[in-house]
Parts: structure tokens; sequence; C-alpha cells
């Protein structure tokens, strides 16, 4: 029989034990696919004595020194699922330079300094592989990187983090706020106890970055990306999208096309944004991930399925350690980093979307007139209007008055514009005396936009 495939596992987490589990209970079927065993030579950890359940591998090979696991000369490829950037990179950089294959479902490292590991992985003649970094056991990565490599890719819009999809598709279902949302999520195990790099977006701009860097041939990181998360969407904002027949999600949102100069260029951006319910990506819901592509030849393609998780990102890491070992054996590399185009990161206030604005205004004449004023000093074209009246409060209301007077809810949707012409908008309208406090905003994708 071929001399095994040798594995070193960086990490015995959520996602290290699924992998191990795989590797044991598909063990036939992976030395059928691959052409040759595959073993792990050890398992790199924090704490080697701590008791991870009945893993079907000798409590023996796990070690607290992972660099010297990298650097053992039995060791043919390298799976890393700790995450974090440090020490991270250095496992990885050291692995590749010695001429050992990486699989990494490190979304973080990859987002923040990609560009240092495909340097590694060329110096080294070896591959890296990041399925598992971006939507879990959704193939995406290896269409975008092999399958659509002989077309041209110009926009990739997804929802890639199941927490916040979670959340969202919770508070459009029941009219719960977002604090209720959230709590049923951690109870339910789709948040962390510490949900900030969902919630805030973190995570999903990580994953654009990726996206992006792959779709259009540029290295994008995660710095390149605009980024706002979803805890000022409110139960209203979902009543509002309901009554425009539209949902809100957390979307990231690609494209490439000319610049306010006419210089070809490349967005990115993660934020809450109305989608009307006939787009494709507003009946994703749950914690699933969908990803919307849209190519010059190939049309609109779309990718959907679970996004997190153990057993599905395992998955994703067991399909490219599958890729990375048999072009091991065979004495290959797959195709390198695909950077060549390297355009420019077009500013945010360049992006061209729709406002959904929320406004508390006085119920007098000329108040309408006054805000319309506003938008159209700012090149901003109006769509839709809806007003409807507030009873008058009590003393020492929100107004600061003896009593609100006729106060007035305004509701305006916009046309397609720059988003530095929307935000100067909205700035201005927060400085009207008229205008007693805007309620939300938020932006409007998909039709019309």
């Amino acid at each position: 029989m071929t001399k095994p495939v040798r594995l070193a596992l960086l990490g015995c987490g959520t996602v290290g034990t699924e992998v191990v589990r795989l590797l044991h209970e598909q063990a036939a079927d992976l030395t059928a696919r691959v052409g040759a065993p595959l073993e792990v030579a050890g398992i790199a950890v924090r704490r080697a004595g701590r008791d991870r359940g009945p893993l079907p591998v000798d409590p023996a090979l796990f070690t607290t020194d992972a660099l010297g696991l990298i650097k053992r000369d039995d060791v043919d490829l390298v799976i890393e699922v700790v995450g974090g950037i440090e020490p991270a990179r250095g496992w990885l950089v050291e692995a590749m330079r010695a001429g050992k294959s990486v699989v990494t479902a490190n979304k973080a490292l990859l987002a923040e300094d990609g560009g240092t590991l495909h340097d590694a992985a060329a110096e080294g003649g070896v591959d890296l592989y990041y399925e598992a970094a971006v939507a879990g056991a959704i193939p995406l990565l290896r269409p975008l990187r092999e399958s659509l490599h002989g077309d041209t890719i110009t926009r990739v819009t997804g929802i890639v983090n199941g927490t916040t999809n979670f959340i969202l598709s919770a508070m459009d279902a029941t009219g719960a706020g977002f604090t209720e949302a959230l709590d049923e999520a951690t109870e339910l195990g789709y948040a962390e106890a510490d949900p900030t790099a969902d919630v805030e977006g973190f995570d999903a701009a990580a994953k654009a970055a990726i996206l992006a860097s792959l779709a259009f041939h540029t290295r994008v990181t995660a710095a390149d990306v605009h980024r706002e998360g979803i805890t000022e969407v409110t139960a209203a904002d979902m009543a509002s999208a309901k009554a425009m027949g539209c949902t809100i999600k957390l979307l990231c949102i690609a494209s490439r096309g000319p610049d306010s100069a006419g210089v070809e260029s490349v967005s990115v951006r993660v934020h809450p944004a109305m989608i009307p319910v006939s787009h494709p990506l507003a009946s994703v819901g749950d914690a699933f991930n969908a990803v919307f592509v849209e190519a010059v030849a190939a049309g609109q393609l779309m990718f959907y399925g679970r996004g997190a998780g153990g057993a599905p990102t395992a998955s994703a890491v067991l399909g490219d350690v599958v890729a990375a070992a048999r072009n091991h054996l065979a004495g290959v590399r797959a195709a390198s980093e695909s950077a060549y185009a390297a355009l420019p990161i077009r500013p945010m206030g360049e992006a061209v979307t729709r406002y959904h604005i929320s406004l508390d205004v006085a119920d007098r004449p000329g108040v309408l007139a006054a805000v319309a004023g506003v938008f159209a000093r700012h090149d901003v074209s109006i769509a839709t209007v809806r007003q409807a009246s507030v009873p008058p409060g009590p003393a020492g209301g929100p107004s600061g008055s003896a009593t609100r007077g006729g106060d007035a809810d305004l509701v305006i949707v916009t046309h397609a514009a720059p988003d530095a012409a929307l935000a100067a908008t909205v700035a201005e309208l927060r400085r009207l005396e008229i205008v007693r406090s805007i309620a939300s905003v938020l932006r409007v994708e998909g039709e019309g936009s």
C-alpha cells in the first residue's frame, strides 16, 4: 500500500474533534479517494490532559508543542482549526515554508493577513486551502477560485453569519426585539457567550474580505470592508420592512465596477439591509447561510446550506485535506493565489444604495417641504413617503416641552444615490429643528437599488 499521508492537527475543539471523528469513521473511503491512508501524526492543544470524550485516537498523540509537531519530518500536511491571528500565523508560515501544505478554517487570519499566507505557500511550493473559512460546508470558495475562473464575477451578495441570520429571522417571525431574539439564540446555542464578533459584523466582514479577494482577483483585507452590525435593528424596523414587502438581513455585498473617476475598483461592505421578499436571499431563515453570485457569462448562481457547526465545518476541512493529500502524493500543487487584478478599494461613500429613513417630525404645515428640500440639496431623489400622526404626549415628554404638540412619523425611502450623499442628507436632517429624532436609518438593497 502507498505510504500514508501524515497529518498534524492544530486544535481539538468543536471542529477539531469532528475532524478526528470523520477521519476515523470514513477512513476506508478517504483512503480510496486519496490513494493512500490518512494518519494523524499528532494533535496540538493547549491542555493535553483535558477530557475530550471518547475520541478514536491514541492519547499519546496529544501535545502542547504545536511548533515542534509542525517541524517533525514525518508530518506531510497541517490542519489548523485553532483560530485567531497569533500564534496561528507563525505556525502556518513555518509549515508552508518547510514544504508542508496547509488546510485552515481561520477566517480572521485570512482576512487580516492572507497575503502573508499565500506568499509562504508560494515560497514553499505547497497548497493553502481554506474552504471551511467561509460558509461552513457550503462548497463556495472552490467554485469562485476554480469553476468560475474563466468568467468575470461582478457581484457577490451573501448571508454569511448564521447567528445574526437566526436573530433577524426570529425578529421577523415573532415581532421580538433584538435583545429577546439574541437571548433565544444564546439559549439554543447559536450565539456565543460573547456575541460581539457576530452581532457587530466582524465575522461577516472577515468572510466578505475573503470572498471579494477570490471573486475579484484582488487582495482585500477586513480593514477594507465597511462594517455595521445588527444591534440597532428594532422590532419597528422589522414592521416597517414588512409594510414595504421586505425583510431585513445582515448582508455582505462585494462588487466591482467603475468608481467616481471611472476607474475599475472594488466595493466591499457588511451591514443590515432591507431586501424584497421576492429576493432569493429573503427566504433564507434560521442559522442557514446563502451566497448569491452574479457573473457575466454564468449569470446568477446561488449557494445555500449550513454555514457553521462542528460537523459541517469539518466536512469542508476534510474536502480540502483530500485535495491537498492527493496533490502531495502526485508531487503537484493546486492553482495558486490569483491577485493579478490588484483593483483599488472603492470608499463606502461611493457605494450606490438606497435609504429607508424613519423620522419623528413636528406635525405642522411646511414640514414635508422642508424635509424634501434637504434631500434636494444633496441631489437625493425621494421614491416614497409615508406619514402618520402621533397623539400628543404627556408633560415632560421626549420633546422636553409641556406637551409634545402634534408629532408625526415620517418614513422616506430614497432612490439609488451615492452613500456619501445619503449620509450627508441624514446628517442635515438631524440638525433641523422640526425633526424631533431619527428613529432609524437602513439601507435598501435588491430590486430597484
